[in-house]
């Protein structure tokens, strides 16, 4: 059965648009590996209606990007496992306190949605995490974008899309070629591993927001997400784990990865066409490069930089077509 998708990043931001290229209200989007979902402020937005859109969005990029260099601090102490558990044990209490969610009435259906895309958080979680080991912030989350631009491209049939894949590949082919130092192998492979359930992750988000009126199949998915990361996270961290400096940063990667991101786009997707919203998410391999030389003295290379720039382009390429795609459909 074919699964309609947007642009990469707007898969990520939201299913579907009217007319009019406004944001339906369902949107959902993960990012940094958490979620949000149009539906679930962790924080009340009402003091930042007079923020302009695209500044929330940029905000909310650089908030979740800034959030995953500062959790390779954690790295040293209970590893990248003890960090992912951390973070998503932060997103569970938050999501948790917001929805409340309850398991009576619910159906198999709702439960096993639930389940999976709580496998499928886990799993993007760990994947992008230890990839961070392994190599640089920018490179990583371009990497792992490729997932979500695979969805947007395999799920089209217009000629164009090949090449937005194309210029995807140069720049895949770009930085796992680096000129001035190797790329670690693995965190090459665990990179596009993430990837691959980033794009899992969007297709499985759209049932869970089918399935579910409300945030609690998102809450519900989370605290499965990290039930299945306490074996990892615990060996990985161990005794650390309950380390004040741990629990500390871990609540701050938690807070800057899911509550002010998923607060800032909610706000933006109440008055942004989601093809702008999804060209603005094309700067987030840029905006990890930024976060990693400020945080981590994480330099690249020219052709690193090149490489990137590929893939940044090959999915603005994508938005913007799949919105003429879009309107195009919906004329007389």
């Amino acid at each position: 059965m074919s699964i309609p998708v947007c642009s990469p990043p707007e898969a990520v931001a939201a299913r579907s648009s009217d007319a009019d290229g406004r944001p339906d209200h369902t949107a959902t989007r993960d990012y940094d590996r958490g979620v949000a979902t149009a539906e679930s402020p962790a924080i009340s937005t009402g003091r930042l209606s007079r923020v302009p859109s695209p500044a929330l969005v940029i905000g909310g990029i650089a908030s979740v990007q800034f959030g995953s260099a500062i959790a390779t601090k954690l790295f040293s102490s209970v590893g990248p496992g003890g960090a992912v558990l951390l973070r998503l044990l932060t997103a569970s209490i938050l999501l948790c306190a917001v929805s409340r969610p309850s398991l009576a009435g619910r159906s198999r259906r709702q439960l096993a949605l639930a389940v999976l895309f709580g496998l499928v958080l886990a799993a993007m979680n760990m994947t992008f995490y230890h990839a961070l080991q392994r190599i640089p912030l920018g490179i990583a989350v371009t990497l792992e974008f490729v997932g979500p631009l695979a969805v947007a491209v395999l799920g089209s049939r217009r000629r164009l899309d090949l090449l937005w894949a194309a210029l995807a590949i140069a720049g895949i082919l770009a930085l796992t070629h680096g000129d001035t130092h190797g790329l670690d192998s693995l965190g090459v492979v665990l990179a596009l591993v993430a990837g691959g359930c980033w794009g899992a992750y969007i297709l499985v988000n759209a049932r869970v927001g089918q399935a579910f009126s409300d945030t609690s199949g998102l809450a519900l998915a989370m605290c499965v997400a990290t039930i299945v990361s306490l074996p990892i996270g615990i060996s990985e961290g161990g005794a650390h784990l309950l380390s004040l400096r741990s629990l500390a940063v871990g609540a701050a990667v938690g807070i800057l990865s899911s509550a002010i991101p998923y607060s800032l786009e909610l706000e933006a997707l109440r008055r942004i066409a989601t093809h702008v919203f999804g060209v603005l998410m094309s700067l987030e391999p840029a905006v990890a490069a930024l976060a990693g030389f400020i945080v981590l003295g994480q330099g690249l290379s020219g052709r690193e930089l090149g490489g990137m720039a590929l893939v940044v382009a090959a999915s603005v390429g994508a938005s913007l077509a799949t919105r003429r795609s879009a309107a195009a459909a919906v004329m007389p």
